[in-house]
């Protein structure tokens, strides 16, 4: 039997080598795909876990923030001319406390017949009197309102900040000072206008710290001069006379009369009571 050639092998593939590495390469795209599902499953399932923490979060209670009331700068006061001039132009550095939790009601006791548009005037010899006589730093009051219920920045360093005061002896720390400009003792008529913005003011103020106007906060003495010796913890209003804190007549009988109101007042500009006629005050207008 004849025996015929042997057939030529023609290797139309790669080498072996490269059978192996394509072999990888092909492996590759699943591979990939089982990763990719890996990852989407974890993520879903990660997802999954999160949706419902985020579902029981639990929601901030409602903030109970009283609108800023337009405050007239300090510039306005300090600016004028004649011997109180250099109040307003030198004022001294501030201090600051971490918040305002309190505030005190206070009179000037000055005039009460005065022209709204000559406040500034008398604010500045208020300044005076007590940076000179007195020997203070700076106006011991935060704020100061007219009978047309205008309301001005006092103390130097920020309407918006809780700076610390001078205006009611152990208690100046976590507090305002708001003065009525005028005499309000027993008799007197307060003008509805100026009891609007004072609780205007102190709805703001107290806000920012969600403290309730008809509240009361507890505050340190600091002095031995106040009602209570230093170092006593005393519980008083959030809106409260100056004669809580301190032994004194101030802020008059007429005008601590309608503390109760203006507690009222705030609390509702704070959103705390339901909204109906305001019956204790007016918007602010000049004489």
């Amino acid at each position: 039997m004849r025996r015929g050639r042997r057939p030529v092998r023609i290797r139309t593939g790669p080498p072996w080598r490269n059978r192996r590495a394509l072999l990888l390469l092909s492996c590759v795209p699943g591979l990939a795909a089982v990763v990719a599902l890996v990852l989407c499953a974890t993520g879903v399932e990660r997802r999954a876990e999160a949706r419902p923490g985020h579902a029981l979060a639990a929601r901030p209670a409602t903030a109970h923030h009283a609108p800023r009331p337009h405050i007239v700068p300090r510039s306005v006061w300090a600016n004028g001319t004649g011997e109180a001039n250099s109040v307003a132009r030198t004022p001294p550095p501030a201090r600051y406390d971490d918040k305002v939790v309190a505030v005190f009601i206070h009179h000037t006791d000055s005039p009460n017949d005065y022209d709204c548009a000559d406040a500034p005037r008398i604010i500045r010899y208020l300044a005076a009197g007590q940076t000179g006589v007195r020997d203070w730093d700076d106006i011991g009051y935060n704020f100061l309102v007219d009978r047309c219920g205008t309301i001005y920045e006092g103390r130097a360093g920020g309407v918006d900040r809780p700076v610390t005061g001078a205006h009611t002896q152990g208690f100046n720390h976590r507090t305002s000072g708001i003065a009525a400009l005028g005499t309000f003792t027993e008799g007197v008529r307060v003008p509805p206008a100026m009891t609007h913005a004072i609780a205007a003011l102190a709805a703001w103020k107290l806000g920012l710290a969600e403290i309730d106007p008809r509240a009361s906060v507890k505050l340190r003495s600091s002095n031995n001069y106040s009602r209570y010796p230093t170092g006593t913890t005393a519980t008083l209003p959030a809106i409260a006379g100056h004669n809580e804190g301190y032994m004194t007549t101030c802020p008059g009988a007429a005008l601590t009369a309608e503390l109760p109101a203006i507690r009222q007042t705030a609390a509702r500009l704070q959103g705390r009571l339901s909204p109906g006629p305001v019956t204790d005050g007016a918007a602010p207008r000049r004489a």
